[in-house]
């Protein structure tokens, strides 16, 4: 299969880069393989006319629009391998299945989310369990809240939460606050607990409590954790772009037009978002399509 240009990825990033190029009478696929970081929640909200929606009726609305278009085709699927054909200056992407040249790629796999390995926390993930107020706080709101310390912009997202309730941060035993961090969060109202949560205590997606390492159990209806990313694909390895550091993991370092180091491969999306959320992603997605664009058009 031949294309001018193959999105690999198809959530939100990934199909908003296709809804520019299709308008712009360009050839694209998307390949999907299935597994969209936003799976684990029922509802995406923050996103503008869409708020409530699932992650996936979103998704089938805008492949829904894509399909009016004649050079847009859909293709189930995972990159496993990709090569760059210097010589006819082309792309060439592999499938476990089926093989695709393409002139222009853009990444759109999105990142991994690695949670800490506390008991009964993994399962709740994207219900009770979650990392953006503006994406899932109002449904969390008027609750006794938790943030479970995974990096130093804990201390940030526990000073934020009290506007949605009542706020605990757990330290975890990696964070050791300075005079003025602990005036911040003590002027936010927010309870330090050194002791680390050790278990999740609750019935179904339910939070009840958590239980922590001195045996003391804390009432806990919603918790906050900023997760580290594993962004890590076989794209990456076989064109080598180069990454920068995020605070949560790297990212793949792109420029103005969402171009990484590998000329002609484009990245949109968490996996190349230092800020990270659904409307993020589709903002980033929408200047890789432009960018690709530009690109064929010019011979950039």
């Amino acid at each position: 299969m031949k294309t001018e240009v193959l999105i690999i990825g198809g959530s939100f990033a990934g199909l908003a880069a296709a809804m520019q190029l299709v308008r712009g009478h360009r050839e694209v696929v998307v390949l999907d393989a299935g597994r969209p970081r936003n799976r684990f929640a029922a509802h995406a909200h923050g996103i503008f006319g869409m708020d409530g929606k699932s992650p996936e009726d979103i998704k089938n609305i805008v492949l829904d629009q894509l399909k009016y278009y004649p050079s847009f085709q859909y293709r189930k699927g995972e990159a496993v391998r990709g090569t760059y054909d210097e010589l006819q200056q082309r792309f060439i992407i592999e499938t476990s299945e089926f093989e695709i040249i393409a002139k222009k790629v853009i990444l759109a796999t999105g990142v991994k989310d690695q949670l800490p390995q506390i008991k009964g926390l993994t399962e709740r993930w994207g219900k009770t369990v979650v990392h953006c107020p503006y994406c899932h706080g109002y449904e969390l709101s008027h609750r006794q809240l938790g943030v479970i310390a995974t990096h130093p912009l804990s201390i940030h997202q526990a000073a934020m939460i009290p506007d949605w309730g009542v706020t605990t941060l757990f330290t975890q035993g990696i964070l050791e606050l300075d005079l003025e961090q602990r005036k911040l969060l003590e002027q936010r109202q927010v309870v330090i607990e050194s002791s680390p949560v050790l278990t999740v205590n609750g019935q179904g997606s339910d939070i009840e409590s958590v239980t922590l390492a001195n045996g003391t159990e804390v009432a806990i209806k919603g918790i906050y954790v900023a997760p580290s990313i594993d962004i890590s694909n076989p794209m990456l390895e076989a064109f080598k772009c180069e990454l920068e550091e995020g605070p949560l993991g790297n990212v793949i370092k792109v420029n103005e037009f969402k171009e990484t180091s590998f000329l002609g491969l484009f990245a949109a999306g968490d996996v190349s978002n230092i800020m990270q959320n659904g409307t993020l992603a589709i903002a980033s997605g929408t200047i890789a399509g432009v960018g690709a664009h530009k690109s064929l058009m010019f011979g950039e």
